[in-house]
């Protein structure tokens, strides 16, 4: 199925839209300390896709973090790779031999693979688990998921751990049509936040690392109110400073701000990359809030990316549905008020090559936060 695999070097990373496949993040974290590889194959067309009327070779890479989990062991972690997305039924048999044909690349205390997959979710194709408004059900049981991924592999040894690290769930926005085109393809409300926010008078400014400051307060201050994970300064530091330029694959960061008379309210990393701007990451005050500045916020990075060239504009984290009760409920009202289409990913999935090593570091992570890896 693969053949002519090989290690290459970071800078030959191939140009994709997925930031998380670039040489530009596997230079981010190097400076946190992370070891990355990349790894080029081939595989037939016919091999990977139905009818395709042509036998013709693809020529497609990945990018792998390597982390230490404890003194004697790691893992490789695969984020939202690789990109080469084969038909349903080609999947499991494609990423199993992917797996063992990268595993002589990897260190020999390596104890599994785990792909972060953005390829579409099998049951998003299916009227079965959509509700009779639209909104999707999500996936079934675990166990049922595992069948399925395993279908067709020699092995049948992929296993869906207890957590997602990448976000499942995202709204992708298409930039092609006009400025007043994508405003109009948005709801009233959000149209009348924009507005509002504007003529309420904050501004939108782009910053630089002068400013990661003003925004570590911001961040953290969203953090706490929302109780996620902090990431330290220096990951942020890592994203303002890190250079790909003189590589296949570099990317864009802009920090933008939004301000009232100078008092930041809201700022968010936009990343370039390919021909797809993404909201990576975002924060914003606890006070003034009803000055609506993360919709100018928004509104600015989609204007930025679109005079860059984009075509798309990743959003970058969702609620699977509406339902009230997600985490991520708020996120997903604000999100979808921009307009766009709504995408649901298969997510993480692990192919391990330690069994008991491996069982280990699952009910670890059942049990406890475990290990941050991203």
């Amino acid at each position: 199925m693969l053949t002519d695999i090989y290690k290459k070097n970071i800078a030959e990373l191939y140009k994709t839209p997925i930031v998380q496949q670039t040489a530009f993040w596997s230079m981010v974290k190097n400076r946190l300390g992370t070891n990355t590889l990349a790894v080029n194959f081939k595989s037939s067309r016919s091999n990977l896709y139905h009818n395709t009327g042509s036998d013709s070779v693809i020529d497609s890479d990945l990018l792998v973090l390597v982390q230490q989990i404890n003194d004697s062991d790691c893992i490789a972690y695969v984020p939202y790779g690789p990109e080469l997305e084969p038909d349903f039924e080609y999947q499991g048999k494609f990423l199993e031999e992917l797996s063992e044909s990268i595993r002589s690349f990897l260190p020999l205390n390596c104890i599994m693979v785990r792909y972060d997959l953005c390829w579409e979710s099998y049951w998003a194709n299916s009227d079965n688990y959509f509700d009779s408004y639209g909104n999707w059900l999500g996936e079934p049981e675990v166990f049922a998921q595992e069948i399925r991924f395993n279908c067709n592999t020699f092995n049948r040894n992929f296993r869906k751990p207890s957590t997602n690290i990448l976000p499942t769930n995202t709204i992708y926005l298409d930039l092609k049509p006009t400025v007043q085109s994508i405003l109009g393809n948005m709801k009233p409300k959000t149209r009348y936040n924009i507005n509002l926010s504007y003529k309420k008078g904050v501004t939108v400014r782009r910053a630089d690392i002068s400013n990661i400051d003003v925004w570590y307060k911001l961040y953290t201050e969203t953090a706490n109110r929302n109780r996620i994970f902090l990431n330290d300064m220096r990951y942020f530091e890592a994203l303002l400073t890190a250079r790909a330029d003189n590589t296949n694959s570099p990317a864009e960061v802009i920090l933008l701000i939004a301000e009232l008379e100078s008092v930041p309210l809201a700022a968010m990393f936009l990343i370039i990359s390919g021909k797809r701007g993404s909201y990576l990451y975002g924060a914003s005050s606890n006070y003034n809030r009803n000055y609506m500045a993360t919709y100018a916020l928004q509104w600015e990075a989609m204007q930025i990316a679109k005079q860059k060239g984009c075509l798309e504009y990743d959003m970058f984290g969702i609620a699977p549905n509406p339902n009230p009760s997600h985490p991520l409920h708020g996120l997903y009202k604000f999100k979808i008020g921009f307009g766009g289409n709504i995408y649901h990913s298969l997510g993480c999935w692990d192919y391990p090559f330690i069994e008991e090593k491996y069982d280990s570091f699952r009910n670890l992570e059942m049990v406890s936060q475990g290990y941050h890896i991203d």
